[in-house]
């Protein structure tokens, strides 16, 4: 978490699944968890909506992004840098 002002801000950081849309990129967030019983670990991924306003971003490139207000129905982040490129 980001501490701007006195918010706590998410960030997290992702893979880019789709770059279609217009200033729209989804990225895929993947997290471990684990089992309550059996303790077994094992990848849950989250897709989140994400604001790119130059259309930077491409299909494979890893992200971070922010939490920001709600943009539209299913945007709530905001691209804050392209990490990696894709080859």
């Amino acid at each position: 978490m980001a501490v701007v002002g006195t918010k706590n801000i998410k960030e997290l950081t992702g893979k880019v699944v789709s770059a279609k849309m217009q200033s729209t990129i989804v990225v895929e967030v993947p997290r471990v968890r684990e089992d309550r019983i059996y303790s077994k670990r094992f990848t849950v991924q989250k897709r989140y909506y994400v604001h790119d306003a130059e259309n930077i971003a491409a299909e494979g490139d890893m992200v971070r992004i922010r939490e920001t207000r709600p943009l539209s129905k299913l945007k709530r982040w905001e691209l804050l840098q392209v990490t990696q490129k894709a080859i």
